[in-house]
């Protein structure tokens, strides 16, 4: 399918108006958080928000603050009809590369949903849902449905970084969430990889070849 941009007139729920003039209920936005980091999961998510309590403040994850992110990941889960999340782990994204793995996390997002009659995505094809969807270049940034989806994501994939930094405290987990940074690639050619890389990524094979010689 190919990709449009949703011209929202000022109105992150513009296409979700539309879509619940046309009698879809339950209109699911769904995002991915991960796909850049050289290290953990990419995590998805999935919501749908109840078009009678709309959430205000909704915007693309990167654009918030963490401690906003936080304020509304809350606010999320209490007033949407439902929200879901999946992991995908470091190892599948290296089985199948990280594009297939954000789209089985999105599918599997809708999957978990007890009831989602259309679904918005940001800029991703899905084959393996049974209801109609759409999928929008910066969907984040002008959906409210895939931006509520993407500060659940974010949240849930910082503080899973968060966590796993204290059972591998070399590498800084909680300073830069896997991402490659200057500090990070320091602390991998330091104390080599571990078992949160990815090793399809060119900064992790770079220091698995380096150490074979």
């Amino acid at each position: 399918m190919k990709m449009k941009k949703i011209d929202n007139h000022g109105d992150m729920y513009f296409k979700e108006k539309e879509l619940w003039n046309l009698g879809y209920k339950y209109v699911a936005g769904t995002d991915e958080v991960g796909r850049g980091p050289m290290a953990g999961p990419v995590v998805c998510a999935a919501v749908i928000i109840d078009s009678k309590h709309l959430i205000e403040g909704l915007n693309d994850s990167k654009k918030l603050t963490y401690k906003r992110r936080d304020e509304l990941a809350e606010i999320i889960k209490k007033e949407a009809l439902a929200y879901s999340i999946t992991y995908i782990d470091n190892k599948e994204v290296d089985e199948i590369n990280v594009l297939e793995a954000s789209r089985k996390g999105m599918e599997e997002c809708i999957k978990k949903l007890e009831k989602c009659d259309y679904v918005l995505t940001d800029c991703m094809d899905l084959y393996n849902i049974k209801v109609p969807y759409e999928g929008f270049v910066k969907g984040d940034a002008t959906s409210a449905s895939i931006a509520a989806a993407s500060i659940i994501a974010k949240v849930e994939r910082d503080h899973y970084m968060e966590e796993v930094a204290k059972l591998y405290p070399n590498y800084g987990f909680e300073k830069h969430k896997g991402y490659v940074t200057k500090y990070h690639l320091k602390k991998i050619e330091e104390f080599g990889i571990c078992d949160l890389h990815r090793k399809s990524y060119a900064p992790v094979i770079k220091i698995i070849e380096g150490n074979k010689k």
